[in-house]
């Protein structure tokens, strides 16, 4: 059986990151598999612990790259087939690794999430997410079914397999900080020609935080969204979704950053290399946007 690789990027988590690493130790499991822990410049001493060489988990250290170069750091140093991508703030239970391997093993499947609760509230679970009329991110109900496809899976947890992260090249070498790094790498995969699943008997419960540990601004977030508008969407699409955030802080210095970056070759590359275009994916998911 292919070792399965566990990468948890963090940054300021307190006492969180050894919460997970425990509750993933603890974890009945058939899987063999590596966990790497990516310390992307945490200030408070949250993977200290991890430092005296006591420990069997990875440690990585980098100097604030930001959400999506955290992870594909991550991925470097790992030696799976497969990834699977943790917050360093969730609990997970007995199995829940056996669960998402046999789904990516399938044929054309390229990434499989769990269900996700909240970890202060047992009725809140989310089962994938979506976007609205506005793109904006909606969490989806269950569909009463064990396993089935959605659209977008959260960054939270989600496995995905080494073949499909490196055909797509990964999280998005040039997104700032935090912000819509799992939508984009969704919205990739499928466009890219690879399936992306649910498993609902699987379910994790995530930290969802009333704060950021660290500094991220709306700005950050803006241009991220804009990069990923301009990557994958048709000039329809893209000149709506830029319409919707034109009265946004900054507007004009954040467009024109994402303009004058390297957007439109990496636009060009995956126009030429993707499977699927947009209108199929928004026609799929009935995302009436």
């Amino acid at each position: 059986m292919s070792l399965v690789s566990i990468i948890i990027p963090c940054k300021n988590e307190g006492d969180l990151v050894e919460m997970t690493l425990n509750s993933m130790d603890n974890a009945k499991t058939g899987i063999d598999y590596e966990i790497i822990v990516v310390d992307d410049g945490s200030v408070d001493g949250c993977c200290g612990f991890l430092r005296g060489g006591s420990r069997p988990e990875k440690l990585v250290n980098t100097s604030g790259l930001g959400a999506c170069q955290a992870r594909n750091e991550g991925a470097r140093s790992a030696r799976g087939e497969i990834l699977v991508f943790c917050d360093g703030h969730v609990l997970v239970e007995d199995n829940w690794l056996d669960g998402l391997v046999e789904v990516l093993n399938r044929p054309g499947v390229g990434a499989v999430a769990p269900a996700i609760g909240d970890i202060n509230r047992s009725d809140a679970v989310g089962y994938g997410q979506t976007w609205n009329e506005n793109l904006e991110n909606k969490w989806l109900p269950w569909r009463n079914k064990s396993v089935y496809t959605v659209p977008l899976i959260p960054g939270g947890c989600m496995a995905i397999s080494r073949e499909a992260f490196e055909t797509i090249g990964g999280f998005d070498k040039g997104f700032k900080v935090w912000g819509h790094e799992d939508e984009e790498i969704s919205l990739k995969l499928w466009l890219f020609g690879y399936k992306i699943y649910i498993h609902s008997d699987v379910l994790i419960r995530h930290y969802f935080r009333p704060k950021h540990p660290y500094s991220v601004s709306i700005l950050q977030v803006n241009y991220n969204f804009f990069r990923m508008v301009f990557s994958h969407l048709s000039e329809k699409r893209a000149a709506k979704a830029v319409d919707q955030l034109r009265e946004s802080s900054k507007f004009s210095k954040v467009i024109t950053e994402v303009i004058f970056s390297d957007v439109w070759k990496q636009r060009q590359d995956y126009f030429t290399r993707r499977q699927k275009s947009d209108d199929w994916f928004f026609t799929r998911f009935s995302i009436p946007f």
